[in-house]
């Protein structure tokens, strides 16, 4: 298993439970103290953990960063039987990279697009291959506008979290072209779960986090329940939830011609 974002919330939450359950399973992050940590607790009463946890940094913001693991995936594994793409930091504002990215889009699909497309090849090797993208589904048909994908004009925080779900549901239909046998799945919870909300937001939002995350949020131990549902019961094919409940998938009248134009307008990007 290949957890990105696996050192803090929901993918710490599945990293543990994985480990604890006998599995191999391979964590990209920016904090190896936080990866150790996690690590260490899972070991107190499962002695063979850290011995089939593996710890990859990265910023999975820079594009070179992604490639980079991703070689390293391809050299060091022969299979991959569940990729789970959790990485998150949230930006209010359109902030670009040292790459010349803007950030949340290098971020949120540059990466998982790297991840999907360039590891197809282990995931077709795996037992019953499932990618998991933690990418709330259910975005407009029209959320992308082509001619702007790193949103020169116009951004705002709303949009641009729009362009990237809706990049990612177009991202399952190229992934399971490509493996018609894969599960790709895009998730997203139904209701707050209690995290330590990276990212560069307001005071307000930082506030309503602050207070609301400790009464009404989940545990992310209690919110990967789900997920692991899914992981342990694929299903080919692509598929959406929030929390437990499956959605219907977002239809558009050109599908499979956005999903080609998109891969053509990243692949020039890249």
């Amino acid at each position: 298993m290949v957890i990105t974002g696996g050192t803090d919330g929901m993918g710490a939450a599945l990293a543990r439970h994985y480990l604890a359950a006998g599995h191999r399973v391979v964590v990209i992050g920016r904090s190896s103290a936080k990866f150790d940590a996690l690590v260490a607790t899972t070991a107190r009463r499962h002695s063979s953990a850290a011995d089939r946890a593996e710890f990859i940094g990265a910023d999975l913001s820079l594009v070179a960063d992604s490639r980079r693991v991703v070689a390293q995936l391809r050299e060091d594994h022969e299979r991959i039987d569940a990729l789970v793409l959790a990485a998150s930091f949230i930006r209010q504002r359109r902030h670009v990279t040292s790459e010349g990215h803007e950030a949340s889009w290098s971020l949120f699909f540059l990466s998982k697009y790297l991840f999907v497309t360039r590891l197809a090849d282990l995931l077709r090797a795996g037992d019953d291959p499932v990618v998991v993208n933690l990418a709330v589904p259910g975005a407009r048909p029209d959320a992308i506008a082509f001619d702007d994908l790193e949103m020169l004009d116009g951004f705002t925080f709303r949009r641009s979290n729009a362009r990237q779900r809706r990049a990612n549901e177009l991202l399952g239909i190229l992934a399971t072209e490509q493996n018609p046998g894969l599960g790709y799945v895009t998730w997203g919870p139904d209701r707050l779960v209690r995290s330590s909300f990276a990212g560069e937001v307001g005071l307000g939002m930082k506030a309503a986090a602050a207070v609301l995350a400790p009464l009404l949020g989940r545990r992310p131990e209690d919110a990967i329940r789900p997920i692991v549902d899914i992981i342990d019961t694929p299903t080919p094919g692509r598929a959406a939830y929030r929390g437990a409940r499956a959605l219907p998938l977002t239809v558009g009248a050109h599908d499979e011609s956005d999903a080609t134009r998109l891969a053509a307008a990243v692949e020039k990007a890249l």
